[in-house]
């Protein structure tokens, strides 16, 4: 039976509606979590390679505290080697316009180039199109792609729109199909594109470019 983690160290212990959300989601990582998981299920060692800087005793920590917190699932498969994945929640999933919106405050008041100490996964900023984008006329599939993401593999994200004003936005880590625009560079061409300048001449754009240029200008 899996080990319970211990209470917080340090609760509000305020009958307030947002003490006791940040109860739950003022901890270091847990909301970068929620949003690397925005995607779709991952292992323990994929959400290690997509939070650089969290040890594993952390991540280990944290996963358990946020299963526990009803934030996440974890499934085990009967598998050699033993396979396990986390799982949003809809309670977590319901943080993912949360997460946007610190994502918009963060883009008006702290954002900028690339620090020397920062890591750079611009998957992450995809990782957010749940809540950065919003849906389209009609429905339809945009493909990104940062070339270079790993030394043997491109990273490949699909932003699906349902069509509407009440269509939903979903992101996958996969390509699409039958996309209606696709969008394709280096990291360094990405990193221009989403920095504030938002010059996208780096980046190849191919299908309707101006479905890729509202996800675009979105996403940054």
């Amino acid at each position: 039976m899996p080990k319970v983690p211990a209470a917080k160290r340090h609760p509000y212990a305020q009958w307030s509606p947002d003490a006791r959300a940040l109860d739950l989601v003022g901890d270091k990582w847990t909301l970068l979590i929620v949003r690397d998981l925005a995607p779709g299920p991952r292992r323990f060692v994929e959400l290690q390679r997509v939070l650089p800087g969290i040890s594993t005793e952390q991540l280990r920590s944290r996963l358990g505290r946020m299963v526990a917190d009803g934030l996440l699932t974890r499934q085990r498969y009967r598998e050699v080697p033993p396979r396990v994945e986390y799982e949003l929640t809809e309670a977590a999933r319901d943080l993912l316009p949360v997460l946007a919106a610190l994502a918009r405050w963060g883009y008006r008041w702290r954002w900028g180039q690339p620090d020397a100490d920062e890591a750079i996964d611009v998957c992450a900023i995809f990782r957010l199109a749940t809540g950065l984008v919003s849906p389209l006329a009609q429905a339809g599939e945009v493909e990104l792609t940062v070339t270079d993401h790993a030394a043997d593999a491109a990273a490949i994200y699909t932003i699906k729109f349902g069509g509407g004003p009440g269509g939903a936005v979903k992101v996958v880590e996969r390509g699409s199909a039958e996309p209606v625009a696709t969008v394709a560079g280096t990291t360094a061409g990405w990193v221009r594109a989403l920095s504030p300048d938002g010059d996208v001449s780096a980046l190849r754009i191919d299908g309707d470019g101006a479905v890729a240029k509202l996800v675009l200008g979105q996403l940054s």
